[in-house]
């Protein structure tokens, strides 16, 4: 089956761009492409592509995949996974923390500037992927929304772009809790990431502020982290944060 390459047919497909997915298709198609044989023709690098990308965006199982795009429920069992690896290893150098302290200035200053935030240089929060439960697993990846589930932890900037991924903690977990069993929380912990010192945030008033990621209330608060005031303030009052 070829994928026709029509620009609302891609993005109703996949919720992808059609210039995204050719990028996309450039970068992972040398990496997963067959040759034909005597005996039949391959599936086409793009159509796999197709394929994972419309799984990934809908979630349709693999009996709904075989209709639509007429390859068994067993070939489609090892296209997602070879077609993400490949995603995952073409895409490494765009999913990266800023390493300079000029780097986290520019992250918060679109903060600013986006978001008429100051001095935040990031948000972070976690998404339950459900899965099916897995063998004698018991309430290991059970979650507080009764289902079974992995958590998706990820930071990203002022315009949504990742800069920080991690996935495959169990679901019975909080958020604040896999964050800090991420390799950027000890970083963090032992501040090896060149975060900008505090500095005064408004004058006249001499305080000193440090710049800090976003969070939710499952997340603890430091002197790196900034989350809502946890309370029950009065409808129509401002908003505001410890």
């Amino acid at each position: 089956m070829q994928v026709e390459l029509v620009d609302n047919i891609i993005k109703n497909f996949t919720r992808m761009t059609l210039e995204d997915f050719k990028y996309l298709a450039s970068l992972v198609c040398p990496k997963i492409t067959r040759m034909d044989t005597n005996m039949r023709e391959a599936i086409t690098a793009r159509e796999s592509l197709a394929l994972t990308m419309r799984f990934l965006a809908t979630g349709d199982s693999f009996t709904s995949l075989q209709y639509l795009f007429r390859i068994s429920k067993s070939t489609i069992s090892g296209i997602i996974p070879e077609v993400c690896d490949a995603i995952n290893e073409s895409l490494q150098e765009y999913i990266k923390i800023p390493t300079s302290t000029e780097q986290w200035l520019q992250k918060a200053n679109e903060f600013k500037t986006k978001w008429s935030f100051p001095h935040a240089i990031a948000a972070m929060d976690g998404k339950h992927v459900v899965i099916q439960a897995p063998n004698l697993s018991v309430s290991e990846f059970y979650n507080y929304k009764n289902s079974f589930s992995i958590v998706l932890f990820s930071l990203v900037d002022a315009n949504y772009n990742f800069m920080y991924v991690d996935v495959g903690c169990q679901g019975r977990i909080s958020d604040g809790g896999v964050f800090k069993n991420t390799t950027l929380y000890k970083k963090l912990e032992n501040r090896v990431l060149n975060i900008p010192n505090p500095c005064v945030l408004q004058i006249p008033y001499a305080v000193k502020v440090p710049y800090m990621i976003l969070g939710d209330k499952a997340f603890a608060l430091n002197d790196y982290t900034l989350k809502p005031f946890m309370g029950n303030p009065d409808n129509g009052s401002p908003e505001t944060y410890i």
